[in-house]
Formats: C-alpha cells, sequence, structure tokens
C-alpha cells in the first residue's frame, strides 16, 4: 500500500470516528427531551464538513514548507515594505522567480481559502494556500520579472497576512523550447495535465504514454458492458487519445507511441522484470491491441508480453530513436502515483547502457501525497511551490508561464481526453456547491472534472536537474 493510501485510509478512519462520537452525542441529546435538536444539526453538521472539512490535507497547515533548490538556484536580497516588493537583483525578466515568506492565516482564513495577490497595475494573479496556513510557503512570481525590477510589483494578502523578511530565489532562464523534448506519460492525460503549453511550443517534441489506462471503466459498464468490456474500450479510447490529441498542439502522429502497458501493473511488473502482468480487469494479456495506433514498430510488439524487460527495451528504442536533449517525466518523490513513479525509474534505467544521454530532467507532480486540491485556488491563477514537509534532495525549479490563449488551448486538449469527460458523482456535485457559496470556491469555467481546475493555470511548474 502506498504511503498516500495509508494516509487516505487514517483519515477515513479518523473521520468515521468523529461521526461515530457526534451521532452519539446527538442520541443523547435526544433521549434528554430535545427531539427537535438532533433532527437540526444533522444537516448543519453535514454541510459544515462538507464546506470546510472534507479535503485531503495529511499535514498541519502550521507547518513550514521545506526546499533546496541546489546550485542552480541563487538567492537575492528583497525587502517588502507596505505591500510593495523590492530587490536590487539585476533581472532580465525571464527567470524563474520563487518568493520565500511566512503566509499566516487571519480568522476567515479558517473558513475561506487564504490566498496572496500579486498586482501589477491592472494585471493581477493570486496564489492559494490551505485554510489555516501559518508557516513557511513559496510564491511564484515567474513572468513578473519585469514589474519586480521596475518597483511596481506589490503583494497583498487576502484572508491571511504576510509576515517576516522575505527570501528571493533566481533560476537563470533556459530555452527549452529549442531543444528536443519527450514527455513520459504514465497514462493518456498525464503530458497535457503537466505540460501541454511546453510541447506545444516546442521546435521538437515526442509524447510517449506508457499505459492504456483501461481500468476502473465504470462509466462505460453503465452503458451496458460487462467488466471486461468496458474496460478494454476504454483503453482503445485513450490509446486513441494519448496519440491523437498531441496533433492539438501541432506534435505530428510520427512522434506520439502508446506502448499499451496495462494501468497500475508497472510495480507489479519491476519486481518481477522477465513475468507478464496481464490486466487487472481487461481480461488481457497481449499488450498489442492498444499499440495499434503506433507509427512504427516496437521491440515488445514481437510477443505483446507485459513484462518490464519489454518496457525497457521498448523506451531504449524510443530514445536511440528521437534523441531527446530534454526528457519530461513525474517526479520521484512529490508524485506518488504507483504508476508514476515506475515510469522514472523505468526511463532511468533504460537509459543505462545507450549511447545517447539526455542533458536535462525536467520532472512534475500530477499528484501528490499530503493535499489533493493542490494547485490550490482556481483555474487561470499562478501556481505556488507544492507542500513539501522535508528537503532531502535539492531541484531547481523551472516554471513556464502560459498565457490565456495557450491556457485555453491546453483546456480543450483536456477537453479532448475520455477519462476527463464523465460527470462527477452527485455527493461530489453537490460538496462542491456547497463549497462555492460557503468557502469561496469558484468552479472552473472550462469543464467539470478537478484537473480542469488543478492543470490549466497561468503556469506550468516543473523541477530541473541537469545530468
Amino acid at each position: 500500500m502506498s504511503r498516500k493510501q495509508q494516509l487516505l485510509k487514517r483519515h477515513r478512519r479518523l473521520k468515521r470516528l468523529g461521526l461515530l462520537a457526534g451521532l452519539l452525542l446527538l442520541l443523547v441529546l435526544g433521549v434528554v427531551s430535545w427531539w427537535w435538536l438532533p433532527l437540526l444539526l444533522l444537516p448543519l453538521i453535514w454541510s459544515a464538513h462538507e464546506a470546510w472539512f472534507a479535503d485531503h490535507l495529511f499535514y498541519s497547515p502550521g507547518e513550514d514548507y521545506q526546499y533546496r533548490f541546489g546550485e542552480q538556484t541563487r538567492e537575492a536580497a528583497a525587502s517588502l515594505s507596505d505591500g510593495l516588493l523590492a530587490t536590487d537583483a539585476q533581472l532580465a525578466g525571464d527567470e524563474t522567480l520563487v518568493l520565500e515568506i511566512r503566509v499566516k492565516s487571519g480568522w476567515l482564513g479558517r473558513f475561506v481559502d487564504p490566498r496572496v495577490e500579486l498586482l501589477d497595475g491592472e494585471q493581477v494573479d493570486q496564489q492559494t494556500f490551505e485554510r489555516g496556513a501559518d508557516g513557511l510557503r513559496f510564491l511564484n512570481l515567474t513572468g513578473l520579472g519585469g514589474a519586480l525590477s521596475a518597483g511596481r510589483l506589490r503583494l497583498r494578502g487576502r484572508y491571511c497576512r504576510l509576515l517576516g523578511a522575505p527570501r528571493l530565489w533566481i533560476t537563470p532562464h533556459s530555452e527549452l523550447r529549442r531543444r528536443r523534448i519527450m514527455v513520459i506519460a504514465p497514462h493518456a492525460d498525464d503530458a497535457e495535465l503537466a505540460a501541454y503549453g511546453l510541447y506545444s511550443q516546442a521546435d521538437e517534441a515526442w509524447v510517449v504514454t506508457l499505459t492504456a489506462g483501461e481500468i476502473e471503466a465504470e462509466h462505460y459498464q453503465h452503458m451496458g458492458l460487462a467488466k471486461a468490456e468496458a474496460a478494454r474500450l476504454k483503453g482503445r479510447l485513450r490509446a486513441w487519445d494519448s496519440i491523437a490529441v498531441p496533433r492539438w498542439a501541432g506534435v505530428p502522429e510520427s512522434r506520439c507511441v502508446q506502448l499499451g502497458y496495462f494501468c497500475l501493473q508497472l510495480p507489479t511488473m519491476q519486481a518481477a522484470p522477465d513475468q507478464p502482468a496481464a490486466s487487472r480487469e481487461a481480461d488481457m494479456a497481449d499488450i498489442r491491441p492498444f499499440r495499434c495506433f503506433n507509427p512504427f514498430p516496437l521491440p515488445a510488439d514481437a510477443d505483446g508480453e507485459p513484462t518490464w524487460n519489454n518496457l525497457l527495451a521498448d523506451l531504449r528504442a524510443l530514445l536511440e530513436m528521437a534523441k531527446p536533449e530534454i526528457l519530461v517525466m513525474p517526479h520521484p518523490t512529490l508524485d506518488p502515483h504507483p504508476d508514476h513513479l515506475c515510469a522514472q525509474a523505468a526511463v532511468l534505467e533504460a537509459l543505462q547502457g545507450i549511447a545517447w544521454q539526455p542533458s536535462t530532467l525536467l520532472c512534475y507532480a500530477n499528484h501528490l501525497h499530503d493535499n489533493d486540491r493542490w494547485p490550490m485556488g482556481d483555474s487561470g491563477d499562478g501556481v505556488a511551490l507544492p507542500p513539501q514537509l522535508s528537503a532531502e534532495q535539492a531541484w531547481a525549479p523551472c516554471s513556464l508561464p502560459l498565457d490565456l490563449p495557450t491556457q485555453r488551448d491546453k483546456a480543450m486538449a483536456l477537453g479532448m481526453m475520455h477519462d476527463l469527460q464523465p460527470p462527477a458523482p452527485f455527493k461530489r456535485r453537490l460538496r462542491r456547491l456547497l463549497q462555492r457559496y460557503l468557502a469561496g470556491r469558484q468552479p472552473s469555467p472550462y469543464g467539470e472534472n478537478e484537473f480542469f481546475r488543478k492543470a490549466v493555470r497561468r503556469h506550468e511548474l516543473f523541477w530541473r536537474r541537469e545530468l
């Protein structure tokens, strides 16, 4: 069981115990003759829970975020006076800029998400944090270097205060879009969620998807399909998406590849590299049906076996063929999804023993261990750095600003992904309605799925390491 699953299991157990204690208290009140009180309080308590206490937050909002940025990133002096941010650093305007500062929620910030507004004249960005936040946080100022140098960048806390002396971290610009890029996507839509803006603007980009993502196909079972049939249909659709959607961004079909391995089976494959790991739900042990849209053959097409050794052979063939200068893949510690962890491990293992070596790693996090809402806030907002409570590794932040037309194109690409199209369950829609009117959270204008809110933003955020 992954760490995130363990945390979620503990969270649900504690919640059930709390609800049981509350019910017992209400029963006692009812016996005491206040029989009407439980009938009044139950819907109010449930509504308050859904509005303010339903987030999966597995750390204290009072903890400091911790980061080590490494040698590529330098610190510069900064000051904040009457909301005006100033620095003596010489900025070209295209650097990745991160401001470390203490954020302390006010009492309203325990019920409405606290946020920091970044103001440059009429241009406004906002970056949101956990309710009750009280610790060091890291704002993303990328794209605002010109305003900062000109002395016109203002910061304003909403439902929070900014305390202490800020620290400005600067990572020099590197023109990533002029170099060959290969995006490694564990599932169809991971490349678009993390890096659509990057790969859509690159001179040469490859998109390589490792799994068909065939499981959890209940939406297709509602159409009258048996479980295995629904899983196979979902896998075929997502395989098609992984090839077709990058065309929206101008990536030719000849540089889009679907490897067709089975969802959530990469850890099993890694544990026994020469043993096939069949699909959990599709009643399949042959990956070739999900590879039928590929523009060229790959080593595993010979036997179609879902093994770790076949995955490594496919990746080595692609790396030697494409010769990417930049590899974009899941982060090894921030992103806890089992397939994402294995995707990163597989690429690094495949690089061993081949002649071509990339020069740069860019890592992304589409999921987090401890906070399911990150990036917090609304569609179109900036992306502050995510919660990290121990800085074991040094990575340089690398942020790409996205203008509004690119954000809209990214939203349309996500809308083409079949896995993001089914409607949310009724309970989730009701929860969002309560959060909208009680906690001030706004729905995304682009779609109902939570990833439209999380991914269509002012920034794409990566962690960079030179090899």
